[in-house]
């Protein structure tokens, strides 16, 4: 798999990040763009520009043998060319024609990327061959909620408890099933896990508290006391998942750690600690009034999903493209991760306190939104340190 498509992958999410600084300075002066238009293209595109092509990226890397790729690479610039589209056409148009015929496009890759992948994936672990088909299976299952959404329209309006619900679907299992079970795929593969009894355990809790947590989100919308009980469940059985994988974990990280360089180290710990912090967090989720909380203030959603994107996701992600080698490791390379880091940490903690100042309605912090502003641009700066030195001393042979 061609070393190029990393850099497409890393501009796509430098692209993202600045679509998200734009969208925090809506807050600051007006500019002459449609806010909820340009949400649409930042979402669209740090998922599918930046997490669904890097983890397209390494998982056929990985997985596919390189008599295989070829086909894998051709697919790749067709599903780059529908994430162009995306973002092109949302900020100035939204959910119209032109944006919704590229996200079928995507959708469509997508699932010629499931079909190749299990027909040409070579795995020697069933335990990672597991976590990966599971992952394309909730990948697939997402879509479902997408192709909801227009018979919701038509039948219920948009904005109804239908299209509501279909975009939390889409959501719950794009970020919970496909992106973090990957992730947890490839950092097996790293990890040499295999079919043990122990891991059997961690599958199986795994996948009931991620179908089962889907209970929550529904809940926002047709309030039922049944449905606080079945989160209530999903979220005990994924602290259970999460006390067996640290477990899983602890006897071959040493290993591992003592193999690489001190970033990936550094990343691979950063990005546990926010897996592990976000189930600590969706765990709260089963005192009603927390549930009722984390929806009603904006704060808290856009807080959490970035802890699971940039914190979760990406910390993974990072440390997996270092640890192929896929970057040439120096002084900006660093700056730029821990400039990175250093800006959602900070922003993280500027969105978690805001919320908590709104919920005990003590207003906002003094000069909130231009704080959230500038500690905002260590994201895009950090991602651009590190695409302009991946660009700079990428060898292109590889």
């Amino acid at each position: 798999m061609s070393k190029k498509l990393v850099v497409i992958c890393l501009l796509n999410f430098f692209i993202a990040a600045l679509m998200g600084l734009t969208l925090r300075y809506f807050f600051i002066d007006t500019i002459p763009i449609n806010y909820r238009f340009l949400t649409h293209a930042h979402s669209h595109v740090a998922m599918l520009g930046w997490v669904y092509l890097m983890l397209f990226t390494l998982i056929v890397h990985y997985f596919v043998p390189n008599n295989k790729r070829a086909v894998f690479n051709n697919l790749f610039w067709v599903t780059e060319i529908a994430v162009i589209g995306m973002m092109v056409s949302f900020p100035f148009q939204g959910y119209a024609a032109v944006s919704i015929s590229f996200s079928t496009l995507h959708i469509l890759c997508s699932y010629y990327f499931v079909y190749l992948i299990w027909k040409h994936h070579q795995i020697k672990s069933t335990a990672i061959q597991y976590l990966l088909k599971t992952s394309l299976v909730f990948m697939l299952l997402s879509t479902i909620g997408v192709w909801c959404l227009g018979p919701a329209v038509m039948t219920q309006g948009q904005g109804s408890v239908f299209y509501e619900i279909a975009i939390q679907f889409f959501l719950h299992f794009q970020f919970n099933g496909w992106f973090v079970i990957a992730v947890i795929a490839l950092f097996f593969q790293q990890l040499q896990i295999q079919n043990t009894k122990q891991f059997r355990l961690f599958f199986k809790l795994l996948i009931a508290s991620t179908v089962l947590t889907f209970a929550l989100p529904i809940n926002w919308f047709v309030p039922q006391s049944f449905l606080l009980w079945i989160n209530g469940l999903g979220v005990l059985l994924q602290l259970a998942a999460l006390m067996v994988f640290l477990r899983l974990i602890k006897p071959k990280l040493s290993h591992v750690l003592l193999d690489n360089p001190k970033l990936t180290v550094y990343l691979y710990s950063f990005a546990i600690f926010c897996f592990v912090l976000k189930i600590l967090f969706q765990s709260l989720s089963i005192i009603p009034e927390v549930s009722k909380v984390a929806y009603q203030y904006h704060n808290f959603v856009i807080g959490f999903i970035h802890l699971t994107m940039l914190g979760v996701v990406t910390g993974f992600l990072f440390s997996f493209i270092i640890n192929k080698q896929f970057i040439k490791l120096n002084l900006w390379f660093h700056v730029g991760v821990y400039t990175f880091m250093v800006g959602f940490v900070l922003t993280e903690l500027i969105l978690f306190i805001q919320g908590g100042m709104f919920y005990l309605r003590m207003g906002l912090l003094p000069s909130y939104y231009l704080i959230l502003f500038l500690l905002s641009i260590l994201l895009p700066l950090g991602i651009g340190l590190i695409l302009f030195n991946t660009i700079k001393h990428f060898n292109y042979a590889k």
